[in-house]
């Protein structure tokens, strides 16, 4: 038992993570230790694809492309990393400036969710120009030409519109988790929203995430920083699929008259005002192992274009 405490080093930070993704109870150490181990098992094999990609190009060091080109089916995600680098790169101009003593940046402050609060018309100019600097990929078709085309103020990409709808959605969930909150576990709320496996844990994560063993590469900051923010949506997504399959099998238990399958006595109606049967429970170990079972499942089109082929179809560990 001492030895899986020893290996397992996240458990604080992932159930303030569940908190933020609606799991309002306290889930057991089993669950934080499983959710733990997935999370890791996900990095470890972004590491080692990593690697693999760099020994091709005759290098040791992994990049940021090496990482994002793991993703790069995920459109959505791809794009809400690149906003998030690009709102890096703002606070770090912002924090250069200040040090060199400009007065371009000042009122600049780090948001809870990690933007930039606007202080100011030369900030926001500033911002803005920062915004626009994308972060180009190789892979795009855009980057096998010399030339670029001029963007348009008013012209938004595929990736921007679907970014900003899942953005809305999960924005609209914490409204509806936060509207109900008192003063006190809306701080606490926003305090969880920070919760990271890399943030001034730079030692701890390498050792736990394997560098050094799955890579000699030596980690650039950018490269903990997109790995935080990625290992963050892996617990955000496993804890909403696992929410979803706990609502689901508490749905079926009320309509089929809880646990004791053989009682036939009919429930009565759920009055405004009676108070609940019982309190609420928190995911468990079952429901993680389905909720990851499902985000491994691979689409029917994949699939069905090995039918009636030889070739089996690939295991490999599928990325979320």
């Amino acid at each position: 038992m001492a030895d899986s405490n020893k290996q397992h080093k996240y458990r604080q930070e992932i159930q303030q993570m569940m908190y933020v993704s609606g799991e309002t109870g306290e889930p057991s150490v089993e669950t934080t230790a499983m959710i733990e181990e997935i999370v890791r098992q996900q990095v470890i094999e972004m590491l080692r694809n990593c690697t693999e990609l760099a020994a091709r190009r005759g290098s040791r060091s992994i990049t940021i492309n090496d990482l994002i080109f793991q993703i790069r089916d995920d459109a959505p995600k791809v794009s809400r990393l690149r906003t998030f680098l690009s709102w890096k790169d703002v606070r770090k101009s912002a924090k250069d400036s200040d040090e060199k003593g400009g007065d371009a940046d000042i009122g600049v402050a780090d948001d809870p969710a990690g933007g930039v609060l606007p202080g100011g018309p030369a900030v926001e100019e500033a911002a803005k120009k920062n915004k626009k600097a994308k972060v180009k990929l190789p892979w795009e078709p855009s980057s096998y030409y010399s030339q670029e085309v001029p963007e348009r103020d008013d012209e938004e990409d595929e990736e921007e519109e679907e970014m900003n709808h899942i953005t809305l959605q999960r924005l609209q969930k914490a409204d509806e988790r936060t509207k109900a909150m008192t003063r006190e576990e809306y701080v606490t709320w926003s305090e969880y929203r920070q919760a990271s496996f890399t943030y001034r844990k730079g030692k701890r994560f390498r050792e736990w995430a394997g560098f050094g063993i799955v890579t000699d590469s030596k980690p650039s900051d950018d490269i903990v920083d997109i790995l935080g923010f990625l290992t963050f949506e892996m617990v955000q997504t496993l804890t909403e699929e696992a929410l979803k399959i706990k609502e689901q099998e508490d749905l079926w238990k009320e309509r089929s008259g809880g646990e004791n399958g053989g009682n036939k006595k009919r429930k009565l109606a759920q009055g405004l005002f009676d108070p609940p049967n019982e309190g609420k429970t928190p995911v468990e170990g079952r429901h993680i192992q389905e909720a990851f079972r499902r985000l491994q499942a691979r689409p029917k089109k994949s699939r069905a274009m090995l039918n009636g082929t030889n070739l089996q179809q690939r295991t490999n560990l599928k990325l979320f």
